[in-house]
């Protein structure tokens, strides 16, 4: 496989920080931001690599050479001028010739690529996004996509949204080389606006969702969390590859009010607290999965579009509290027969529906959860007695104990 990291741009919001080197090779922990990508796709067994270059791009070449110092073998492209976050890849027309990665050269990331183009290909997508949750949706370009991950929208900061699902480009791809057709000539040319969202309509842009470790170098603030989390192993162990832990959290009576059932967006309201306790979660490196019955499909009570609004409108409203989930697992059935406008698909006694603890092993399948090592947190014993037949630590919110008060308890 080949990796292509654009590393050509000027990096102007962190040249307080430097003004003499360029972006991707900003000091990081000692290394050099560019030095942290080489080194996580080599321990992939990803060794092919290209560097676009551009402003101060001879430091980056006298630094890293041919890449054997490094384990890898890398060649470069040269902006005579600066070309976009597209317009290098001109230049790779006739020399690759199967998907490869396009990654942004000022990420620090620890990310299961593997998995990342397993998913690609599942697809047959023509372009794969990675997206993620951020602690600042709000002013992050959002990426709209149904259950596939089929990309339907993409919303700058600036454009009119609503309510939206928390989910940003992380500056990752996967192309096919088909893609590199559309550049007529070496000119500057945006990535996105010129040659993926252009895509979108043909259905062969898709989105590949997770939670593990990305973060931009784009402001000082940046590095400094970023230096952070490399020294306490939070980065490392973000990758999926790795045992990951949780805390699975009950919606209703957890992180909002509980209305009996809730068929409305109106209706949703955060519990004070939620949120800070969320961040909180989010800040340990645990991941915050949310683990919900929703018998109101079965009972046909409310649409599967009705139910999503709801849950954009949840994570609007932590996103704007600087929390965010990293995933979201329903159970829509409901045992009993007798409502009008049932959904008869869904009248069954299923394995996924708390007590039961289905949700949680579909959570732990899909992100390589450890199941002791992670929490149960709800307001209902159905949901402790979920968590403790999946093998989680499970708490109950009970006599006004609030989520904030259960996960400051946990010792994460």
């Amino acid at each position: 496989m080949v990796a292509v990291i654009m590393a050509g741009g000027k990096g102007t919001r962190v040249a307080s920080v430097s003004r003499d080197i360029p972006k991707p090779m900003l000091p990081v922990n000692g290394k050099p931001v560019l030095e942290h990508q080489v080194a996580c796709l080599q321990r992939q067994g990803i060794t092919d690599i290209i560097i676009s270059i551009g402003h101060l791009g001879d430091q980056i070449q006298a630094y890293f050479g041919d890449g054997s110092r490094f384990g890898v073998h890398i060649r470069y492209l040269r902006e005579a001028v600066p070309l976009g976050t597209a317009g290098a890849l001109y230049d790779l027309k006739g020399s690759v010739d199967e998907d490869f990665f396009l990654i942004n050269g000022d990420l620090i990331f620890d990310v299961d690529l593997h998995r990342l183009m397993a998913f690609h290909k599942a697809a047959q997508a023509a372009a794969t996004l990675l997206g993620h949750p951020n602690d600042h949706p709000y002013d992050s370009g959002v990426i709209l996509a149904d259950a596939q991950g089929r990309v339907s929208g993409w919303l700058t900061k600036e454009e009119e949204r609503g309510w939206y699902r928390n989910c940003v480009n992380a500056g990752i791809h996967v192309l096919s080389p088909a893609l590199l057709e559309k550049l007529d000539a070496p000119r500057k040319t945006d990535l996105d606006r010129e040659l993926l969202k252009p895509l979108i309509p043909t259905g062969k842009v898709y989105v590949c969702r997770t939670p593990e470790y990305v973060k931009d170098m784009g402001t000082p603030e940046r590095i400094a969390q970023v230096e952070r989390d490399l020294q306490t192993g939070l980065v490392e162990r973000k990758n999926l590859r790795q045992r990951q832990r949780a805390v699975f959290l009950d919606r209703d009576g957890t992180i909002n009010r509980h209305v009996g059932f809730l068929r409305r967006p109106e209706e949703f309201q955060l519990l004070e607290g939620a949120a800070e306790a969320i961040r909180w979660i989010n800040r340990s490196g645990y991941l915050a999965i949310v683990v919900t019955n929703q018998p109101v499909i079965a009972r046909g009570e409310v649409t599967w579009e009705g139910l999503d609004e709801i849950h954009r409108k949840m994570e609007t409203l932590l996103g704007r509290e600087g929390a965010y989930l990293d995933d979201l697992f329903i159970c829509p059935h409901h045992p009993d027969r007798g409502f009008p406008g049932e959904v008869p698909a869904y009248k069954m006694d299923c394995g996924c529906r708390k007590p039961k603890p289905g949700l949680l092993l579909q959570a732990a399948e899909k992100y390589h959860i450890d199941l002791p090592g992670s929490w149960m947190v709800g307001d209902q014993l159905q949901d402790a007695q979920a968590g403790e037949a999946a093998g989680c630590r499970a708490v109950t919110l009970a006599g006004g104990r609030s989520l904030l008060d259960a996960v400051k308890g946990m010792g994460l």
